[in-house]
């Protein structure tokens, strides 16, 4: 989102600076970045195709799925080929963003590198932080005397070597962490307090995301058909020991990995209900069993997390900050977060079309167009979160869901009123 944004503000001759914890760009997809998540088995869950910015494919050489490393490739590539590198400050580390005074009136940012602490004065500020960097670590009853970490500490396969692995959640990167820990550790088992939807990579040998969407069809039959399509081709997971999801399809993001369930189905992995407390290395579950581990890894995602500036700032309402097509302030023209979306099957390109929009919008502004203004009226005059309909499950991680279709469908149609009508 911070390449999208500048490469968007540097197109429309808007004058900006960046900063960049790391030394380069890639964000968590580069493993050696302060803030990464990243494993070495990592890979994309949806295909190059429904992911890659529109204006900059990804090269015919990289997988289908493409891994960690290739996808810092393509975004220093993307920043070579937009000139973008020049309008960051790298190694800087941003500490505050304070207001000079009311919406209007520029931000104070401090921040720090190799020189020491700085400030300056903005007229505004866009913050493209991302939304998985700072782990969600449940506490848990009783203690564990073996090794207990979260995903975000977890880099290589080789850390399970000889133990008895038990991981925590079975999101998408509990289940690929859970296969590592197949092949790696002595045993492994995978804890759940809930169902998932299983999501097959291919399907007919191509991936899986690209099947489909010539025919737009109401949700409730899209669900009936692509429900059948699922046990088809994943069959019934709870015949491997896995929950029943107490969910409708699609009002959770489905887990796209077809390996746990093969390794289930052959006795590899034991599925576990979840967690009643520790006891040594004992691991006590709400069934009444228990089992022993040398090495717990809890895969329970992340938290938003915008340190340098407080939550009030950013209008924030229960899980997440409360903004108009989740990047605008109902009040203020001069704060937006871009990245703070999640939809399935959204890629990039929707988040490009976000941040194209709050390009356009702040340029808009400059020239007094009727467009941004119906715009800033619309922000002002109260809206709910662009969820088509949809109701997601209550929890955190899906406190900023849209539905991919009403979300770019609202953000595209803007985009064109502040463009004269021009896509």
């Amino acid at each position: 989102m911070g390449l999208a944004a500048a490469k968007l503000l540097s197109q429309n001759g808007i004058e900006f600076q960046g900063f960049e914890l790391h030394s380069g760009v890639g964000g968590l997809w580069d493993i050696d970045g302060p803030l990464s998540t990243m494993y070495e088995s990592a890979h994309l869950i949806s295909s190059k195709k429904m992911t890659e910015f529109a204006d900059f494919p990804m090269r015919e050489e990289a997988a289908e799925y493409p891994s960690h490393r290739e996808m810092k490739r393509y975004f220093e590539a993307f920043a070579e080929k937009f000139d973008l590198n020049r309008h960051f400050r790298f190694e800087a580390k941003v500490l505050s963003c304070e207001p000079l005074g009311g919406p209007g009136e520029g931000w104070c940012v401090t921040w720090r590198d190799e020189q020491g602490e700085h400030a300056e004065e903005f007229s505004g500020v866009l913050i493209a932080n991302g939304t998985l960097s700072t782990p969600n670590m449940p506490v848990f009853k009783g203690a564990f005397s073996g090794e207990l970490i979260h995903s975000s500490q977890y880099r290589s396969a080789s850390q399970f070597d000889g133990k008895r692995v038990l991981v925590i959640g079975a999101g998408n990167s509990g289940c690929d962490i859970a296969v590592d820990a197949i092949h790696h550790g002595v045993s492994c088992d995978l804890s759940m307090r809930r169902g998932y939807y299983f999501v097959p990579k291919y399907v007919f040998g191509k991936p899986a995301d690209t099947m489909g969407g010539v025919i737009k069809l109401p949700m409730t039959i899209k669900r009936k058909v692509d429900g059948a399509i699922l046990k088809w081709f994943v069959g019934d997971p709870q015949k491997y020991g896995f929950p029943k999801p107490d969910y409708k399809l699609y009002e959770s993001h489905p887990v796209v990995n077809s390996l746990v369930l093969y390794h289930a189905g052959h006795g590899d992995l034991t599925v576990r209900p979840d967690i009643d407390q520790f006891d040594g290395n004992t691991v006590h579950f709400k069934d009444g069993s228990s089992a022993d581990y040398d090495i717990i890894l809890a895969a329970t995602g992340y938290k938003l997390d915008y340190p340098f500036i407080e939550n009030a700032l950013l209008n924030w309402q229960g899980d997440a900050p409360h903004l108009y097509l989740n990047c605008m302030h109902p009040e203020r023209d001069d704060i937006f977060v871009l990245g703070m979306v999640e939809a399935s099957g959204l890629g990039w390109q929707g988040r490009h079309e976000q941040a194209e929009m709050v390009v356009r919008y702040i340029k808009g502004l400059r020239q007094g167009s009727n467009a941004a203004k119906a715009l800033q009226k619309t922000k002002a005059s109260g809206f709910e979160r662009a969820t088509g309909g949809m109701n997601y499950i209550k929890l955190p991680r899906m406190a900023y869901y849209v539905d991919k279709a009403t979300y770019r469908k609202a953000v595209t149609q803007w985009t064109r009123k502040l463009t004269g009508g021009r896509s």
